[in-house]
């Protein structure tokens, strides 16, 4: 299959540079090539009733289901209808009490939670306060070398203070951590499971034991996961409306789409885009889309090599024909993006930051004069790049040809090495798998309403600063945005940091696009929304 997919987007190259991306679009579930007509849906139609179960199609197996380490797609679109936070991350990407019925923020260094009382985990026992602290403090044991400890590094202690209360202590003022105990680094699990479970926890074998409407059941590795109805759930408004729901794992793009078609799977989420078409002629269905939050991006993840000189990167960005990627790779769905957030995520800036935002920075409009340029300028002509895919979807083989042919049309050369699915994955949690890797797409999403987030994570060090950017005034901008509580003084910081990435470009943002959603003949309920990975949405589902 690797081979398969590297001889193709060698084949596909030559058009690209001699015409345009719209003329490259494979056709993983058939399709035309023409703009497709969308529109954004906030919700569909309550459920007629409850049903026995439905399925949904994977492109990938998860990772863990570990919250310390659910940190993609496959992993959270499962967890978030399992395991709960102290914060719940709703799909107008709003913050709720969850776990937590309340917090109060007495002090710049403090926050304290009260924990809700009658909520059981799936196996009848009660949460309490200590569960509270033994799951947070996870985060904190390099043992366990949490995916999450962007959010916990400014965490001096977590106590149990009360009865039903639990305070987070910080080394200082930091707004982005509640923020962020609406996703999976404030998810609580049981701390008598976690002792019992060990190193078995959250994988096929050990299972999780959370408080969700759902009930971990079983993993048949390399097939699928199965959930049950938790009877016993505290929260009757999200109580599952089916007894059961199955994940079905299918990396191959054409055999989920054509379960989809028959009707062998209900629905999935993140379609490949070519489908679109032929999903909507089945008449078996409904294709939506919904908010989002994420940027798709080229993470530079080795500046060490021929980019870390920003005018390589910024040569390689004027080379791109993003309009070209988002016709060929969505079908039009989007548009594409100078910076790497989304404008979702700054409902409470204030006019200014926004302005400065997405106004007063670079745009890159395809230059291909200019970009030969800076490459002579850096004499950079005939560097070597070596970029990572993967089959996962459409759009990963678009923008790796994409990349091949900009970077050729400036006298760079690009490798392109196709990986597997749960390899790719790996790329964002394990250094060895980067190792070599110059460039890789990513479609990253925020965890917290909140464009700070972004920023957060390409700070000098932080684990998802993946090609070690280091700039001092970007460090010194956004530790002094985090510790700004009011959202709208926060934002005009957090816009001065946007610009800094404009200009370096650590990652090159190429586009936005809305999430796509499939809801087959028989369900009905879920709200299209990237907060999926965190809003238990799959207990929305029922019979249409």
């Amino acid at each position: 299959m690797n081979r398969t997919v590297v001889r193709g987007a060698a084949a596909c190259v030559g058009i690209l540079v001699a015409s345009a991306l719209a003329g490259c679009s494979p056709a993983a579930g058939g399709g035309s090539d023409e703009p497709l007509d969308w529109k954004l849906t906030t919700t569909t139609a309550v459920p007629s009733g409850d049903i026995d179960s439905f399925t949904f199609a994977s492109y990938a197996e998860p990772y863990s289901l570990d919250y310390a380490y659910a940190f993609d797609y496959a992993d959270n679109s499962v967890l978030a209808n399992v395991c709960e936070s102290l914060l719940r991350l709703n799909p107008d990407f709003s913050l709720s009490p969850g776990l937590a019925e309340s917090f109060a923020h007495p002090t710049p260094d403090t926050w304290v939670y009260t924990i809700r009382q009658g909520v059981t985990f799936h196996d009848g026992t009660s949460l309490t306060a200590a569960d509270v602290v033994a799951s947070m403090n996870r985060h904190l044991d390099p043992a366990v070398g949490s995916f999450w400890y962007s959010v916990y590094q400014n965490v001096a202690s977590i106590d149990q203070t009360g009865d039903d209360e639990v305070t987070v202590t910080m080394t200082g003022a930091d707004s982005q951590f509640n923020l962020g105990m609406g996703g999976s680094a404030g998810v609580i699990e049981s701390a008598a499971t976690l002792a019992e479970k060990g190193a078995d926890y959250g994988n096929s074998t050990g299972g999780v034991n959370c408080t969700g409407p759902f009930a971990f059941s079983r993993w048949e590795s390399g097939e699928s996961i199965t959930l049950t109805r938790y009877d016993g759930y505290w929260d009757k408004s999200l109580a599952a409306h089916s007894a059961e729901v199955k994940f079905v794992f299918m990396n191959d793009a054409t055999a989920r789409i054509n379960a989809l078609k028959s009707g062998s799977v209900d629905g999935s989420w993140m379609l490949p885009m070519e489908s679109v078409s032929t999903l909507e002629a089945s008449g078996r269905g409904d294709v939506l889309f919904g908010l989002n939050t994420a940027v798709g991006s080229l993470v530079v993840s080795d500046l060490e090599g021929p980019l870390g000189d920003v005018r390589v990167r910024k040569a390689l960005m004027l080379a791109m024909d993003r309009d070209g990627i988002l016709q060929a790779a969505y079908r039009g769905v989007g548009e594409p993006s100078d910076v790497l957030t989304t404008e979702s995520v700054w409902q409470d800036a204030s006019d200014a930051g926004r302005a400065a935002a997405f106004d007063d920075v670079t745009h890159y409009a395809k230059d291909v004069e200019e970009a030969k340029r800076l490459i002579a300028e850096a004499g950079a002509e005939g560097a070597e790049l070596t970029y990572v895919t993967a089959p996962i979807s459409n759009d990963f083989s678009v923008i790796s040809q994409a990349t091949v042919a900009a970077a050729q049309s400036i006298g760079l050369k690009v490798t392109v090495e196709t990986v597997t699915p749960n390899a790719y994955t790996a790329l964002f949690s394990d250094p060895s798998a980067r190792e070599g890797v110059d460039l890789f797409y990513t479609s990253w999403y925020l965890s917290s309403p909140d464009p700070l987030e972004m920023y957060s994570v390409l700070r000098t060090g932080d684990f998802s600063n993946y090609g070690d950017w280091s700039n001092p005034e970007f460090d010194a901008l956004v530790n002094e945005a985090v510790a700004v509580d009011d959202p709208a003084a926060r934002s005009e910081l957090t816009a001065k940091a946007q610009q800094i990435a404009n200009e370096e470009l650590p990652w090159l943002p190429l586009y936005q696009a809305p999430v796509s959603l499939y809801l087959g003949e028989r369900i009905t309920g879920v709200q299209p929304s990237v907060a999926f990975l965190y809003y238990p949405w799959a207990a929305t589902i029922g019979a249409r």
